[in-house]
C-alpha cells in the first residue's frame, strides 16, 4: 500500500507532467504558426513523452493500491520572444521538474519507501537527459543565430520521433 503522503506528492508530479506535456504542445503550436515546423515538431515529440511520464505516475499509484487525484492544468503561455527563448524556457522548466523530482526522491527516503524510491531513480536519470537537451539545442540556436543556420537546424529538429516505451530497448 502507497504511502499516504507519497500518494499525494505523486499526484502532484503526475498533474506537474500533465503540465509539462500541455506547455510543449503549446510551444508547438507556437512554432507551427512561426513557420518553423521542425522546431514544432521536436516539441510534439516532448509533449507525447511528458504523457509518457504523467502515465508511469498514474500506473504506479494504482500498483501500490492508492488513488489517482487529477486536477485542473493551468493554461501555459501561448506565445514567446523568438525560438530561443521558449527553448530557455522550456530548460528552465526542466530544471523546475529536476527539483521536483528532487524533493519526491528526499520524501521516498525519508519515509523509507524504497519501491517509490526505485521508480523515481528512472525520472532522476531522465531529467539529466531533459536538461542536456534543451541546453544543447539553446546553445545551437545561438550558434545558428537569426541567419540560415535556424532553418538548417529547423531541418534537423524535424527528424525527431517519439518512441512509446513499449517499443524503445530495454
Amino acid at each position: 500500500m502507497i504511502n499516504e503522503k507519497i500518494q499525494g506528492a505523486f499526484n502532484e508530479q503526475l498533474n506537474a507532467e500533465l503540465y509539462s506535456a500541455y506547455l510543449y504542445l503549446s510551444m508547438s503550436a507556437y512554432f507551427e504558426s512561426a513557420g518553423l515546423r521542425g522546431f514544432a515538431n521536436w516539441m510534439r515529440c516532448q509533449a507525447q513523452e511528458e504523457v509518457v511520464h504523467a502515465m508511469k505516475f498514474y500506473t504506479f499509484i494504482h500498483e501500490r493500491g492508492g488513488k489517482v487525484n487529477l486536477k485542473s492544468i493551468d493554461g501555459p503561455p501561448v506565445s514567446w520572444d523568438s525560438a530561443l527563448a521558449a527553448f530557455q524556457d522550456a530548460y528552465a522548466h526542466e530544471q523546475k521538474i529536476s527539483e521536483l523530482m528532487n524533493g519526491l526522491v528526499d520524501l521516498a527516503l525519508e519515509r523509507k519507501d524504497h519501491m517509490a524510491n526505485a521508480f523515481l531513480q528512472w525520472f532522476v536519470n531522465e531529467q539529466v537527459e531533459e536538461e542536456a537537451s534543451a541546453d544543447e539545442i539553446i546553445q545551437r540556436i545561438k550558434l545558428a543565430g537569426e541567419g540560415g543556420g535556424m532553418f538548417m537546424l529547423d531541418r534537423e529538429l524535424a527528424t525527431r520521433v517519439f518512441i512509446p516505451p513499449a517499443q524503445q530497448a530495454v
